[in-house]
């Protein structure tokens, strides 16, 4: 099994808790951060651009994502460069598609062809990932992320399409992202495949620390941790005594 060293996949970390990120900067296998209006918002983000700024006055030498939030094409394009004014390691994430279904390829495009960094966030089919692609042509540094958890969560296998997904987007010289992963294995499949980059939640990074565990000492922890929080708990089942007559006709 491969060491967490040994792994070609970079992480990122995915989140909106201001503490956490500065954390995880400090950790030296975590390669850039990825937020979305979502995760800010469970956070409690109320001034999404004073959150960001805020960030990247500590955060200057890794990667991370900030998304547009507009629905209309133009407002999304002039969000975009205004995102992309906030600094050199910044980059824009640009939906597939608004919420009407409207694909945003033009807008990918345009903004690319400027050599604005982009990150096109929210795919999940291969015909989406070929045309993001053929909108790449020529573009510096952007990122693909491909939904694979939400996949998964469709019943079917993100694997195959991942690994296609990561040739068309080799084509092009962008990075693949393996995004929304819901456990650690995913890492090890992202790395498998030949993705560039894993976004993580915090759910998900605190598990590092179990790869290549003991699986007999996983299982006895395991097991006193159900015995240590019933006791905590205070359950108790009442015990039948012994019928003492019958055991001495024995």
């Amino acid at each position: 099994m491969k060491s967490l060293s040994d792994l070609r996949v970079q992480i990122f970390a995915d989140g909106a808790d201001k503490a956490s990120m500065l954390e995880l900067y400090r950790q030296p296998y975590i390669k850039g951060f990825t937020t979305n209006p979502t995760l800010m918002r469970a956070t409690g983000v109320t001034d999404y651009e004073g959150f960001a700024l805020d960030l990247l006055a500590t955060i200057q030498n890794l990667p991370i994502s900030f998304e547009v939030f507009a629905d209309d094409e133009m407002e999304m394009e002039e969000q975009a460069r205004h995102i992309a004014g906030w600094g050199s390691n910044v980059v824009v994430k640009i939906p597939v598609m608004n919420t009407q279904g409207v694909p945003t390829y033009d807008l990918v495009r345009r903004l690319s062809r400027e050599g604005i960094r982009i990150n096109v966030t929210a795919l999940l089919s291969l015909e989406q990932v070929r045309k993001v692609c053929a909108a790449l042509q020529g573009s510096e540094r952007a990122y693909v992320s491909v939904f694979a958890g939400r996949i998964a969560d469709t019943g079917r296998d993100p694997m195959p399409l991942m690994r296609e997904a990561v040739g068309m987007v080799n084509d092009v010289n962008a990075q693949l992202i393996w995004a929304s992963p819901r456990e650690l294995l995913n890492v090890f499949q992202a790395d498998e495949v030949g993705c560039h980059v894993i976004t993580a939640t915090g759910d998900v990074l605190k598990k590092l620390s179990l790869i290549g565990k003991d699986l007999h000492e996983f299982s006895q922890e395991t097991v006193q941790m159900f015995r240590r929080d019933a006791v905590k708990s205070g359950y108790s089942l009442p015990i039948a005594k012994p019928n003492v007559a019958a055991v001495s006709r024995r």
